[in-house]
């Protein structure tokens, strides 16, 4: 056990322990913040009275900022540090959910997704800078194993917002249905959207202060400057260079459509639950409530099969298990299109467990052999993660077609994801079949 700590935590003689366990507690926090958004797409489109196509604007907001903040992120790491990189998106990430408050206040639903667009900004700078940066941390052949590994932490932070949106948030609102909501008059929809949002913000408020006070024990501890030394920034040259590369190009498609297959599955996975449950006789919030208790039991079997397949990467090489849990991914995403009753729900969650090494692997395998051009071909990734902005709506205005002939809108829309698992799948097989990387 130790000698496999050593190789992956521990280059020329010096250990990375400490600064490991702060970053990946980064990764955590982001887990956190995107796992309780994705039910807020259900609660927002009930607390306004808006249909599924407008409630998919927070995904919009939220994945947006990865998008905008995503290069400027990498321009800033490269001239300062990846430390303040860090702290620069734990920053970011505080203020923007303590501006649920003023947004509450406003009673608009455009700031709170200022709000959101702010705290993924941050988002944005914490995974440009701490995926590259857990890279260096340890020997260049097991990098790839080392991010899995770090990854795992993500879903743990993850199940924690799944849990939190699912008893603090989706449980404590008004249960009346959208079609009763649909009833009130200006008064009571006021009263009552003001009560709901009071439930809503809390969880934000709390995740503020608390990420304020992480920025100050990152702050005032000693990190690390491996690969860490400031450059010139000379960001169109760097961006030339890394495009030419094949597999790195091609590694940013795939994350675009792997991202976007994540949110479109962890998101109307409260859809896709719902309808099913209510035909079995549930109240909507009822159904609601355990559609996300299903999207918990998805994240603990994406936690399980990420640490599984962290360990047989040590026996097979990342690409073809890449390629392998794509192909049963798309198995999956099938059952999820053709079982219109629990049988479908179950294959979602078994979704999640193929989903698991994905971004990690993508991410190791196309920033390979990059050396210091890491910091801006991980923006590139990074802003890959608009396909869980560009995606999602998509999916959501099929679902707003209620039927399409006698199969359920929701089934149907899972014909994307499989789409976006087919792009991951082939992108596995290309890698594999490279006698080696450009």
């Amino acid at each position: 056990m130790e000698k496999q700590q050593q190789s992956l935590i521990t280059k020329d003689g010096v250990s990375f322990l400490l600064p490991f366990i702060l970053v990946t507690l980064c990764f955590a926090l982001w887990g956190f913040a995107n796992d309780i958004t994705n039910p807020m797409v259900k609660a927002f489109s009930k607390i306004f009275r808006m249909n599924v196509t407008d409630g998919t604007l927070v995904q919009v907001a939220f994945y947006g900022g990865y998008f905008c903040m995503a290069f400027p992120a990498a321009i800033f790491i490269r001239k300062y540090s990846y430390k303040a990189g860090v702290l620069m998106g734990l920053g970011l990430y505080a203020i923007g959910a303590l501006l649920f408050f003023p947004a509450k206040a406003v009673g608009i639903y455009g700031c709170f997704l200022i709000a959101y667009f702010i705290m993924t900004c941050g988002l944005s700078f914490l995974e440009t800078s701490c995926n590259p940066y857990i890279l260096t941390m340890g020997p260049e052949e097991t990098a790839t194993r080392r991010l899995n590994m770090a990854q795992c932490f993500n879903p743990c932070g993850s199940i924690i917002g799944m849990y939190v949106a699912m008893n603090y948030i989706q449980a404590k609102l008004n249960p009346l249905s959208s079609d009763e909501r649909a009833l009130l008059d200006d008064t009571e929809f006021e009263a009552l959207k003001n009560a709901d949002l009071n439930v809503l913000i809390s969880p934000y408020l709390i995740i503020g202060v608390i990420i304020a006070a992480i920025f100050f024990l990152i702050l005032f501890t000693k990190m690390p400057k491996s690969g860490d030394q400031n450059h010139d920034v000379h960001p169109f040259a760097t961006v030339r260079r890394i495009v030419k590369l094949k597999y790195y190009r091609e590694g940013v498609i795939a994350q675009f459509f792997y991202v976007g297959a994540q949110i479109m599955c962890w998101t109307f996975i409260i859809q896709y639950g719902t309808r099913v449950f209510m035909a079995e006789g549930m109240d909507e919030q009822s159904a609601e409530v355990l559609s996300q208790r299903f999207n918990i039991y998805a994240m603990v079997f994406f936690i399980c099969s990420r640490f599984i397949a962290t360990f047989l990467m040590r026996y097979m090489k990342p690409a073809r298990l890449l390629m392998i849990f794509g192909i049963l991914a798309m198995v999956f995403t099938v059952g999820v299109i053709l079982f219109q009753n629990r049988l479908g729900v179950y294959c979602l969650v078994c979704v999640s467990g193929c989903m698991s090494l994905m971004f990690p692997t993508i991410y190791g395998i196309a920033l390979d052999g990059l050396g210091d051009d890491a910091k801006f071909g991980a923006a590139g990734l990074i802003m890959a993660i608009l396909g869980g902005s560009v995606l999602p709506p998509f999916q959501a205005l099929i679902i707003d077609m209620g039927k399409i002939g006698d199969i359920p809108a929701t089934n149907v829309s899972f014909v994307l994801p499989w789409i976006c698992f087919l792009v991951v799948t082939i992108y596995g097989y290309r890698i594999l079949k490279r006698p080696a990387l450009e």
